[in-house]
């Protein structure tokens, strides 16, 4: 495996990873001192019996001192009424300090006895050996360990606790971790998409989801952006129909009452044939800019030279607008290369140029100009036509915005610059305009590239 292979910094992977390790370690944390402290308190005795049982042995200590034999015995018997356990003091050579000799079964339990911090097992009542605290090499107290000093009382419920409860508890707040941090976004992004099936495209995911830099936050960072595209074109849809159903109703009126005047039959087919062109024309552009809209495949693109394009464009609209070509200029040398669609960006650059004679004066110019600007060209294309207000200069590029008054002219749908600026975007470009100069200014920025072929150097010869 390849580095390159491997998730990055900020994966789902690793915080997963990082869960999982976390938990891991802790179960073995909690299994190592849960079980050592749980091991001392069911098989070691207790403080309490301690300080009991050493302090029996001081007592003893005490009665051998006092009175010997007869002390021990006499300490004996009063032990006898405080526990119940069989009690003894013997010196080192394992005999009775007392008066009582010890039988064989005890001598042969002597044998097994344990100290204060041995473990005691679940198997009878042990025999404890308490050396005198002032003198251990003088004796030791023997007692059989009373019943309420045996460790281990609740050994069933604690094993329950330690083997159940305690990872029950601490696999679910892994669960409770992975469900926040899987769940949660899945639930949110099933939310998003029943809104979608409910028509209601304007529903977008939490910061929280959205934020994220992991996986899930890439996923939910796309959901929002498919929700905006999908809002945006079913907007255009009902947009274009509002508008298309609302353009042709008026030349179908106007055809309707030339139909039913009377006129000549000739000056009725020009009418008509007016008519039927315009709206032919209107559902050409309306289509195209539906299919710029919501056609995604990738366009072929080839190096364009854009002065030669611009000439082309000129005797094009030289010929349909009457507009000699020295008013339209062109300020762009032969370098300036763009990569592109040939087709889209000359239908982009006709439209604006139209765009540009349309609402510049008869004898205004129209001027394209451009400079090198890194990877990319940018060029931008002046009429002298008056202008726009500075709030509808991001208007005029939606579709069917007709600025009466604001700058002269006629005929239009106001669709040529809201498909130039789809067919511009298409190619990984941008379009803007500005209000520069005597006019209106058309900003067109396009990636820039090399031509298809360059002229060989001079040959140049060094004596």
């Amino acid at each position: 495996m390849r580095w390159s292979d491997l998730p990055g910094r900020h994966s789902l992977f690793w915080k997963l990873a990082c869960l999982l390790v976390a938990f891991c370690l802790l179960m073995i944390w909690l299994s190592w001192s849960w079980g050592r402290y749980m091991e001392v308190r069911n098989q070691f005795l207790s403080d309490e019996a301690r300080r009991t049982l050493s302090r029996y042995a001081a007592e003893a200590e005490q009665a051998w001192y006092a009175g010997q034999q007869a002390g021990v015995e006499h300490w004996l018997q009063g032990m006898q009424q405080r526990e119940t356990s069989w009690v003894g003091v013997i010196g080192c050579d394992l005999q009775s300090l007392g008066d009582r000799p010890l039988t064989d079964s005890e001598i042969q339990r002597l044998t097994f006895l344990r100290g204060l911090d041995w473990p005691i097992h679940k198997k009878g009542r042990p025999w404890l050996r308490v050396p005198f605290p002032g003198d251990p090499s003088a004796g030791s107290l023997v007692i059989e360990l009373p019943e309420r000093f045996l460790p281990g009382q609740y050994r069933v419920f604690w094993r329950v606790i330690t083997n159940g409860v305690i990872p029950g508890l601490f696999t679910l707040l892994l669960c409770v971790g992975l469900y926040r941090l899987l769940v949660v976004p899945l639930n949110q992004l099933r939310e998003q998409a029943n809104a979608w099936r409910a028509d209601q495209l304007n529903v977008r995911l939490s910061s929280h989801t959205t934020n994220r830099t992991d996986e899930l936050g890439e996923l939910g960072r796309a959901f929002d952006h498919m929700s905006e595209r999908l809002q945006s074109t079913v907007a255009l849809q009902q947009q274009l129909l509002r508008n298309l159903s609302h353009e042709l109703r008026t030349p179908l009126s106007r055809l309707q009452v030339a139909s039913e005047g009377e006129q000549d039959l000739v000056r009725l087919r020009e009418r008509i044939a007016r008519e039927v062109a315009g709206m032919q024309r209107l559902v050409d552009d309306t289509l195209q800019l539906a299919w710029l809209d919501t056609e995604r495949a990738l366009l072929p693109a080839e190096a364009i030279q854009i002065q030669a394009l611009w000439e082309m464009l000129t005797e094009n609209a030289s010929y349909e607008s009457g507009w000699p070509a020295a008013q339209m200029r062109c300020a762009v040398d032969a370098e300036c290369w763009v990569l592109g669609n040939l087709n889209t960006l000359a239908q982009a650059l006709e439209n604006v140029l139209r765009n540009a004679i349309r609402h510049s004066p008869p004898g205004g110019i129209v001027r394209l100009d451009g400079r090198r600007d890194g990877q990319f060209w940018l060029l931008w294309l002046e009429d002298e036509g008056g202008g726009v207000a500075e709030q509808d200069l991001q208007r005029i590029f939606d579709p069917f915005t007709r600025l009466d008054g604001s700058r002269p002219g006629d005929g239009g749908f106001g669709l040529g610059l809201s498909i130039a600026c789809n067919a511009v975007r298409r190619q990984g470009g941008r379009m803007w305009a500005q209000n520069a100069g005597k006019g209106l200014r058309l900003n067109l920025r396009l990636t820039a590239t090399d031509p298809p072929w360059r002229p060989p150097a001079p040959y140049s010869h060094k004596p």
